[in-house]
């Protein structure tokens, strides 16, 4: 699966945000939920209309952002 298929960024929609194609729902609003522990189920079912693949591409679009880019961490911190 290519994130392409499942992620659009226009400028009209969400200022420019990244979301998955068709919806305003932003993919930082799926990462937060991911990151918060929700599962799959739990999100498809706060945002009906989103299927698996969605959720799959939002993960798979953060990930080719992590591969560009390095956000710089303290040493010793937690």
């Amino acid at each position: 699966m290519k994130w392409q298929d499942r992620i659009s960024v226009d400028p009209l929609v969400c200022h420019g945000k990244a979301c998955v194609k068709g919806t305003r729902i932003m993919v930082s609003v799926i990462l937060d939920n991911l990151a918060a522990g929700l599962t799959h189920t739990a999100i498809l079912k706060s945002y009906p209309t989103l299927k698996n693949e969605d959720i799959d591409g939002c993960v798979a679009y953060a990930a080719e952002l992590a591969r560009e880019r390095v956000l710089p961490l303290t040493p010793g911190a937690a």
